[in-house]
């Protein structure tokens, strides 16, 4: 028996087989809709009784089976698709920025790892131009080791054409979590920090540590900085027209 699963975009999967003849799997990209790719071929189908009918056997009580198909194990890798990914360590707002310039509804509370799956907003603007961001979950250090589930989330960021670094400005240094965020991306997949991106620091409204972490961190960065808070939605919409400036000129 054949089933069609179908997967609504945007969405990306993976396919690999394994086999124990075979201990290298191989793997395909479904990233166009419509794509599609042949994993296992159906056995040669049978003969039921209507085809034996005859002149002198009205009624056969017999049939001819059909021949096995083959078959496979698969493991389905769902990538998430999206024009701009929001990447940053647990609780630095991330999902209330997403709340804040789009359509969607995540999960919101004052704890790491709220979000444990992405969540995809489409951002509106008035002269008909969208975007698609995906709330990507928390990272941290280790995350390309797949510690605390990194693998899992690491992996939607690939098809991401830009990163968004959502960052804490309330915390201490918090160029240094920058810094640990790229390292993080680097090496999960090489050069994948250097894709088209800007930082948006978030909770510029936390007072003095806030205002003079952003003043020292203008002057050390050459990627575009946006103080903003997405809690009271502050500089949002500077956020979005920046966003969508650097996603149209790649």
């Amino acid at each position: 028996r054949n089933d069609l699963s179908r997967v609504p975009l945007p969405a990306e999967f993976r396919a690999f087989r394994r086999e124990l003849s075979r201990p290298r799997p191989f793997n395909v990209d479904l990233t166009t809709h419509g794509q599609r790719m042949l994993v296992a071929r159906g056995g040669l189908g049978g003969l039921g009784n209507p085809h034996f009918i005859s002149p002198t056997e009205r009624q056969p009580h017999y049939a001819l089976r059909g021949l096995a198909g083959e078959s496979r194990s698969l493991e389905l890798e769902l990538k998430t698709i999206a024009d701009v990914g929001l990447v940053g360590m647990p609780n630095a707002g991330k999902s209330t920025l997403l709340g804040a310039v789009s359509n969607a509804h995540p999960k919101i509370a004052p704890y790491p790892f709220t979000t444990l799956n992405p969540y995809i907003g489409t951002v509106d603007f008035r002269d008909t131009f969208q975007m698609t961001v995906a709330d990507i979950p928390g990272l941290i250090p280790g995350a390309h080791r797949n510690v605390g589930l990194g693998h899992s989330f690491l992996r939607h960021v690939v098809r991401s054409r830009v990163l968004v670094f959502v960052v804490d400005l309330s915390r201490e240094a918090p160029w240094n979590d920058l810094s640990a965020l790229q390292r993080e991306l680097d090496l999960y997949c090489d050069g994948l920090s250097s894709r088209p991106s800007l930082v948006l620091a978030n909770k510029a409204d936390a007072g003095p540590i806030a205002r003079s972490n952003y003043e020292r961190w203008r002057t050390m960065t050459s990627l575009p900085l946006i103080p903003v808070s997405a809690k009271h939605r502050k500089n949002i919409l500077k956020a979005t027209d920046s966003i969508r400036q650097v996603l149209t000129s790649v």
